[in-house]
């Protein structure tokens, strides 16, 4: 069973280090490497199609939330949809 996203968010503040959370996306979170969130690809796109159909969404993903880079911790987005 996994955590919700407002769970998630919570555990990262009480962790010792800054992150960067990418708004909206927290149930995608799926862990953190040294001071960087790390967020499902797969997870996220589903965020999004909750607003919007899978064409766009996955256009809004790769331009909008991948493309975007915001610092040295700037959020990673695994693409686990290569091996599940």
């Amino acid at each position: 069973m996994g955590m919700d996203g407002k769970y998630k968010r919570e555990v990262l503040a009480e962790m010792e280090g800054e992150y960067l959370i990418a708004d909206g996306f927290d149930e995608a979170i799926i862990g953190t490497v040294d001071d960087i969130v790390i967020y499902s690809k797969t997870k996220c796109i589903k965020v999004l199609m909750e607003d919007m159909p899978e064409e766009e969404a996955i256009e809004y993903y790769y331009f909008n939330v991948v493309g975007s880079y915001v610092g040295e911790k700037t959020p990673m987005f695994v693409e686990d949809d290569l091996f599940f």
